[in-house]
Formats: C-alpha cells, structure tokens, sequence
C-alpha cells in the first residue's frame, strides 16, 4: 500500500489518472458540481501534464516540455478557464530560417516578397500562389495539402524538412489535417493563431492548475502511476487521461507517439530572436524550432532562456501520429474502450486525438455535462 493511505482503505468516488488538463478540469467539475470525491495520479511529480510550468535557475519562467501557446474560438472555454487565472495578452508570431533569412511563417504577403525580391498586393499574392501551385484532383496527405496550395518549391522551403523532423516520416504520409493548421495567407497578417482569443495565464499554467484543483474534495498524488494505487483503494468510476494503448497492455499492439528532448539553455544576453519561436526547416539543422520564453511571458530580464527541441521516437508520448493506419488501430482500442464498464477515455493520449489545448477543456467540459446529465444536475460554470 502506497505511504500516504494509512489504516482504513481510503474511497473516492472518482480515480482521474493524468493531472493535466483533461484531468485537472474534470476533476474540478467533479467536485465543485456534483460534490463528488476525487484522487488525482500523475506518474509526474507536478500538476499540469505538458503544460507546466516553472521558474528556472534564472528566475526566468519556462515551459520544460516546449512552448504552450493558449488561443481559442471558445467563449465557453475563455470563461471557464478565467475562473482560476487572469491573463496577458499575447499574439503568437514565428518566423522560419530559411537560408540566412527570418520569414514569416504561416507563409503571408511578405513571405513571398522577402524570398522572391517581390512587391505584391493581396490580389497579386494570391495570383503569384496559384500559378506556383500543383493541382491535384485528390488531396489526401499533407503533402497533397501543401504543393496544392502553394507548390513543391515552398514545400520544399518551408514544410518538407520540418515535417520529416517532427513527425519522422515524410508529408505524403501523414493526415491531410496536420498541414491543414498552417495554411498559406496572402495578406500581411503574420499571427501564427487567427483565434478570437489570443493570451497567456498572467501567473503562468501551473498557479492556474494550482487554483483548479484547489478544493477539499480533490485529493492530487504527484509520482504516483495509477496501477500502484488502483487496489489500495476503493473508487467508484476510473477517468483515464493516459494512453489507452498502454492501458489494455498494448494487446494490439503499441499505438505510435512522437516524443520529443528538450535542450535548455540560458544566455548571458537579454534577447536571443526576435519573436517567441523560430522554425528550422533545413534537415541540415538537428533541431525543428528554438523558442525563447521571455516573449511569452513578457518578463524583464537581463539574460534570457531558451529551448531547442528535438523530435524522437522514444521517450514520453507527445503527439499521437495522425497517419491511416494508426487510426485504424486506434479504433480497435476504442472498440475495445466502449465496452469496458466502469472506465472514461479522454483527452489527447485517451482518444488518441492531435489536439489543441482549448480543444482539450472543451471535450473534457462535454464529457463532464454527460456525467451531470446521467446525474440529473444541470452543470454550471461559476
């Protein structure tokens, strides 16, 4: 029995396996609603999942597992989130290296005019796109995307080396979706995110998960897995926010994830770049992106610190790969999930989903207005 229940076998009505934020906003709903008992287990030893957050030696706030830029359509999720942070606004622009050259990127108006030596209207930018572009009756991979919109030469600047990079594969076999987040713009709008809301906690993601799951009827066990703890306890339903693979014993076999390893650096220098993230595409360049945090976080410091991100396929699961054949492998273990009693899949690595953080709180706001519903408690936010 793990150290911290001691005598009787301690009961809760909910087990959520993950404390980030799948975990973390239904463990809140949970107990401020319904006034239900919630254990919270993180093999982690920190709240937050990939995104926390932390000071580092520099005193410097920095995101160890890469940058997390909060943007949504969302009103619904804005307000629900608003109840345990203030925020900063902040709109997130990238640049790509291309040769020895920052450009915008997505690909915009002064993208085109910065490479090609080129003075273009909207108009003219759209025309100068259409003619470099690759017709192609069906688009069904990235790639397809890509040379669709803008052609192989762009493709080849901006998207081929990148993507072999992140996800270890070329485009041609990836999901026509995964392209689809960045598409190309002819106008000078060089804002990574279009959302109607753009910004960051004002304290950072750890103070807003801290308050999200301040509450008495949530307990949270930090470097705990949940098998340790799973017959120490009693629990009326399970949330698991984990890898639904990993939960049924890979028994069809491991569902692939992309990882990443994370070097951090801090210069004796205020800035490094002049924006948040820089894109190396070149296949030349090891890592996929730099990203310097004091842009997100818009503190004043003397020195400043960075991360250079390297994809890997080993290590902890960051990103589901979006290809075919794992989505059909994916809906063996959901098959398998829907006729498991007594259990809740959800989140990212739970439906094996590439999604946004927004997306995150939204799906987990609907999975928590079922269980009121099955509850016959209309859920409210506030």
């Amino acid at each position: 029995m793990p150290r911290s229940f001691v005598g009787s076998k301690p009961s809760f009505d909910y087990l959520i396996v993950g404390a980030g934020f799948a975990g973390c906003v239904l463990a809140e709903r949970l107990a401020s609603q319904l006034d239900r008992s919630v254990l919270i287990v993180d093999r982690r030893t920190h709240v937050g999942g990939n995104a926390y957050d932390r000071l580092d030696a520099a005193g410097i706030l920095v995101h160890p597992y890469g940058p997390h830029i909060f943007h949504t359509n969302s009103q619904k999720v804005l307000d629900y989130l608003s109840l345990f942070t203030e925020w900063r606004p902040y709109e997130h622009r990238v640049l790509a290296a291309v040769g020895d050259r920052l450009l915008p990127f997505p690909i915009n108006l002064t993208t085109l005019e910065r490479l090609y030596g080129l003075r273009l209207d909207t108009e003219a930018a759209a025309a100068f796109l259409a003619s470099r572009a690759t017709p192609l009756a069906d688009i069904r991979s990235s790639r397809d995307v890509v040379v669709s919109q803008v052609g192989q030469e762009l493709y080849r600047l901006f998207f081929e080396g990148y993507t072999r990079k992140q996800w270890g594969r070329d485009a041609a076999q990836l999901d026509k979706s995964v392209a689809s987040r960045v598409p190309a713009r002819t106008d000078t709008d060089d804002r990574y995110f279009l959302d109607r809301f753009q910004c960051m906690p004002l304290h950072g993601y750890t103070r807003m998960f801290e308050r999200m799951i301040d509450h008495p009827n949530i307990r949270f066990m930090p470097g705990t897995d949940h098998v340790d703890v799973r017959n120490s306890i009693a629990y009326g339903h399970l949330i698991h926010t984990g890898p639904v693979d990993e939960y049924f014993g890979a028994c069809y076999g491991r569902l692939p994830y992309r990882s990443l390893r994370f070097e951090h650096a801090t210069l004796d220098q205020e800035w490094l770049q002049p924006v948040a993230v820089v894109n190396y595409p070149s296949m030349d360049v090891p890592y996929t992106r730099i990203t310097e945090y004091k842009h997100l976080t818009g503190q004043t410091h003397a020195r400043t610190s960075i991360t250079r991100e390297y994809p890997t396929d080993t290590g902890d699961p960051y990103y589901p790969i979006p290809a075919p054949e794992n989505a059909e492998l994916y809906r063996r273990y959901e098959a398998l999930a829907e006729r498991t009693p007594g259990v809740t899949f959800t989140g990212r690595l739970g439906t094996y989903r590439y999604y946004n953080m927004d997306q995150v709180v939204a799906q987990s706001l609907s999975v928590f207005a079922r269980i009121a519903q099955a509850s016959a408690i209309s859920p409210v936010i506030g």
